[in-house]
């Protein structure tokens, strides 16, 4: 029998059950070969060293961003503006990238805490907003993505652009500022390694630090806590620094392991894919490694399945909005947690 503590671990499970098995009849109405398509979606991710390298490298930057929006969330911030965040730090980083000569790890090192040290800036503004005022921080946070990507835009445009390239990109990055690859064959870096100590650090810090506590009290019920003695508004501004470091790291490691100049000319979506993985975490930290595999998996299943078979890779669309919608929906299994619950009361 499940016990009630296992309750959201099955629940998504469900969820994602679900999800795929909507998928696949989708798949069997529109495709001449059903079984094939559900086959390379299932299975071709898997096949070769380069796709399973490639589920690695989209999963690096949905760990930053998924532990970002999830620390958010934790405590109660419905904040979206890791994706501006990501974005410009990106740029921040790609500028010392550019024109900043050191040698070693200490290049790398300078820009991805430039740009994290930026996104935590950034991020704190929103933060503040909410805190003092109550300014609600889904509007400000989707604001400042606009805004951020506009002016990283200009940067691009105006200050970083190779007139000399067939396309809108910045100068070459030097050598020594790109993070070097674990993997021969693959282009998984050492962003890898990164994600997966912030991940672990950020788990100590939720459940093993007194300012961890503060945080999921204050997202439980922040009355609760400001009348319990915390500095509520201290809290808030922390959350919102420590995601924008996240965020803003996330942005700049990607962009140093995966190119060599910049070369987005549009938000890059992370950030709200943060909000999905997160969402699939339960704000848990260790679980963000698994949603952003998962996710990364599903993608690089559609992308591979609209490569080899007839079925467009907007497949994996319909699924993200089933998981969406059944993970926010709070009554969807609610009868069996209730049933859960007052037979466990009956033994008890």
């Amino acid at each position: 029998m499940f016990k009630v503590k296992y309750f959201e671990a099955v629940r998504t499970a469900a969820v994602i059950v679900i999800a795929l098995i909507i998928a696949f009849l989708i798949i069997s109405l529109v495709s001449d070969q059903p079984v094939k398509t559900i086959g390379i979606f299932l299975l071709e991710p898997l096949s070769t060293k380069g796709h399973i390298g490639n589920v690695i490298e989209m999963a690096i930057p949905l760990m930053f961003t998924g532990l970002a929006v999830s620390l958010l969330f934790r405590a109660n911030m419905f904040n979206l503006g890791a994706e501006g965040i990501f974005y410009f730090s990106g740029v921040v980083a790609s500028v010392l990238a550019i024109h900043l000569s050191l040698g070693g790890w200490l290049h790398p090192l300078a820009a991805i805490a430039a740009g994290s040290i930026v996104g935590a800036l950034l991020s704190a503004i929103p933060g503040i907003l909410k805190a003092k005022w109550n300014a609600n921080e889904l509007v400000t946070s989707l604001m400042f993505n606009n805004i951020l990507f506009g002016v990283g835009l200009y940067l691009l445009n105006y200050h970083l652009r190779d007139a000399k390239a067939f396309a809108n990109v910045s100068f070459k990055f030097e050598k020594t500022a790109q993070l070097s690859k674990l993997f021969a064959g693959t282009r998984i870096h050492t962003g890898l390694i990164i994600v997966l100590v912030l991940i672990v650090l950020a788990h100590l810090f939720l459940y093993r630090t007194k300012w961890g506590y503060e945080l999921r009290m204050t997202g439980a019920n922040r009355e609760f806590a400001r009348y319990s003695g915390m500095k509520t508004a201290k809290v808030i501004i922390l959350v919102h620094l420590i995601a924008g470091f996240i965020a803003g790291m996330g942005g700049s490691v990607e962009v140093l392991g995966m190119y060599s100049r910049f070369q987005w000319t549009s938000l890059p979506g992370y950030g709200l894919d943060g909000a999905l993985v997160a969402m699939l975490a339960k704000n848990n930290p260790l679980s963000v490694i698994a949603s952003a595999l998962f996710l990364a998996y599903i993608r690089i299943g559609a992308d591979l399945m609209a490569r080899l078979s007839d079925v467009p890779s907007e497949m994996i669309s319909i699924i993200q909005a089933v998981i969406i919608l059944l993970i926010s929906a709070e009554q969807f299994l609610k009868f069996w947690k209730n049933r859960m619950l007052l037979k466990e009361a009956k033994e008890a």
